[in-house]
């Protein structure tokens, strides 16, 4: 094992015990994150009842069911609280200094203990989960191939890495301005919508009249943003929604983003680094 990974290694190991200190207030807050899925449950029961249409928007109530668990399972593993605005807070407040006089790097730091927080969060939140699913296995129909299991797995894989990259750049646009809250809180709100969170992507532009250019324009940009792979694009897949070529198309747009997304954060940090001034011990 060389030196790199050696520390790596070393900071995956104390953020998992740094996670299981605390692990009975660790574990009951993941446990309260199940309590949405009853809501969810019921709003789109409602929303089912009060419609004369099986289905909307090409989504039956089933499927609207099956999508809401699948996007919650996806945005456990990219959702990051507290991550940009930490970062923000280190440049801010002079402790990002710890990262600049050791031999530790600081966004591997970070991910190392990201990755941590995911696995303690999946050994205490797998049972809850694998019940939750077996007791509405009947809202999951669509037969289901490995090939669409796999391409489900490497999407979540993917969208961890572009939830935990993108908050990063958020958080070291600290280097340039003293408070990020407020880009923070529109982040958060883009990623509600354009993730596919709140509803699937399919929808938001039902509203445009097909024939409208505007349309055209705004499904290409959903396309193309990378918000669609921290909880969408990895529902749509377990769906069927998306599969052949453009499953393989939108996989490797998700790698092209990793990529981007990483060259960024390499870029924000080495200007940062060479502006910043701190004083004091």
């Amino acid at each position: 094992m060389t030196g790199a990974w050696r520390v790596h290694w070393c900071v995956l190991q104390t953020s998992i015990s740094e996670r299981l200190t605390y692990r009975g207030d660790f574990v009951l807050g993941t446990l309260v994150r199940f309590l949405p899925i009853v809501t969810q449950v019921f709003l789109w029961t409602a929303v089912y009842g009060a419609s004369e249409r099986q289905s909307i928007q090409g989504y039956r109530y089933r499927d609207m069911v099956a999508y809401s668990l699948l996007v919650m399972l996806a945005r456990a593993f990219s959702s990051m609280p507290g991550l940009a605005g930490g970062i923000a807070r280190d440049i801010r407040e002079g402790t990002i200094k710890k990262y600049l006089t050791q031999p530790v790097d600081m966004l591997g730091f970070l991910f190392w203990g990201r990755v941590a927080h995911k696995l303690v969060y999946y050994a205490v939140a797998t049972g809850p989960f694998a019940l939750v699913f077996w007791i509405l296995r009947d809202y999951f129909v669509e037969p289901v191939t490995l090939l669409t299991v796999s391409a489900f797995v490497v999407s979540l894989l993917l969208g961890f890495l572009i939830g935990f990259l993108t908050e990063s750049l958020i958080g070291l646009i600290g280097f340039w301005f003293l408070e990020v809250s407020s880009l923070i809180f529109i982040f958060m709100m883009l990623n509600y919508f354009l993730s596919g969170h709140m509803l699937p992507l399919d929808w938001l532009t039902s509203a445009i009249p097909e024939a409208s250019p505007w349309r055209r324009i705004t499904e290409g940009a959903l396309d193309l943003l990378p918000f669609r792979y921290m909880a969408y694009f990895p529902a749509a897949v377990m769906l069927g929604k998306v599969s052949g070529s453009a499953l393989a198309w939108q996989l490797l747009l998700e790698c092209g983003w990793v990529i981007v997304l990483y060259s960024l954060n390499r870029l924000a940090f080495a200007r940062g680094v060479a502006r910043y001034s701190a004083f004091g011990g």
